[in-house]
């Protein structure tokens, strides 16, 4: 299971930052490269983007991530690692917003620019780009802050499941439970029973003594 556990959270944590830097770069990177550009070029190229996007690779990760943390959550709850659960589930969290938000938001805006039809033909492009333009990038701002703090809090967890899976310290110092003490064993006695030291008188000098009556 700790195999297991550690896949997951490392999974999750490679997918989350995929996606943390593809919004990013949209956000820092190509939706000011379109800004520049003029109505056309930019409804072409988004209308583009919609539609390569759409393969295993993005899915794998959009979709994978979330089935990633997951369970790794469950694991991390139901045994080893419990100091990095919450960190997961912070995480979790995290990415869901950015999920509802591009599922909720982003993707309509994606379909609505779709169906606006061939950039060629669009009578009124200046009006399309205005629709859709200022509200997807506020928008993928939003996902991508909160992709790269599900990433982040992902980053701490690793540590911390590190920390505690190496500990060398007792399991009983883990589940709470006090670790069994072991008291030294007490002094061995080899005065026979019945002998004349019971009585708190203290043992005679080892080595050979004088025998017993008068010389």
């Amino acid at each position: 299971m700790r195999v297991l556990q550690t896949i997951l959270l490392l999974a999750g944590t490679v997918t989350t930052g995929l996606m943390a830097g593809l919004f990013a770069a949209f956000a820092y990177a190509v939706m000011p490269a379109l800004h520049r550009g003029g109505d056309r070029s930019f409804v072409e190229t988004m209308q583009n983007i919609n539609r390569v996007i759409l393969n295993g690779w993005f899915m794998s990760c959009f979709l994978g991530s979330l089935v990633f943390l997951i369970g790794a959550a469950v694991l991390a709850w139901r045994g080893h690692g419990r100091p990095a659960l919450p960190w997961i589930v912070a995480a979790l969290v995290l990415y869901l917003v950015m999920f509802f938000v591009t599922s909720g938001i982003n993707v309509p805006l994606n379909n609505q620019l779709d169906k606006a039809g061939d950039p060629r033909h669009i009578a009124d492009l200046a009006a399309v780009r205005h629709q859709f333009e200022g509200r997807w990038v506020a928008w993928n701002i939003v996902r991508a802050v909160s992709n790269l703090a599900a990433f982040a809090c992902l980053a701490w967890a690793l540590v911390l499941y590190g920390a505690h899976r190496d500990d060398p310290r007792p399991a009983g110092r883990h589940t709470g439970s006090a670790a069994p003490m072991h008291h030294p064993p007490a002094p061995y006695d080899v005065r026979p029973a019945g002998s004349p030291y019971d009585a708190g008188s203290p043992p005679a000098p080892y080595g050979p003594g004088p025998g017993p009556g008068p010389r």
